[in-house]
C-alpha cells in the first residue's frame, strides 16, 4: 500500500472568498503580516502499489476537483 496526497486548489483568476475571509480575519486576532491566503482541499489516498499514476490523475481529474475552477495536484509519500 502507497500513500498518495492530492491536493486541490482554486485556479489563480478564480476569486476565493473562504481565503479573503481569513485573510480578513487574521489581523482582528492579532496576527500582522499576511496579505493573502488560498484556501483548498488535500486528499489523502491509501492505494494498491499497482495502481499507477495515470489511474491517480484520472481520479483527482474526474472526481476530487472541478478542473473548470481548480488545479490538482498529485504527490506519492
Amino acid at each position: 500500500m502507497a500513500r498518495v496526497v492530492v491536493d486541490v486548489m482554486p485556479k489563480a483568476e478564480i476569486l476565493d472568498p473562504q481565503g479573503q475571509a481569513i485573510v480578513g480575519a487574521l489581523p482582528r486576532l492579532g496576527f500582522a503580516g499576511i496579505s493573502d491566503v488560498r484556501q483548498g482541499k488535500r486528499f489523502e489516498l491509501e492505494v494498491g502499489d499497482d495502481v499507477d499514476d495515470a489511474t491517480l490523475d484520472q481520479i483527482a481529474e474526474t472526481f476530487l476537483a472541478n478542473t473548470v475552477i481548480e488545479e490538482w495536484k498529485v504527490t506519492r509519500l
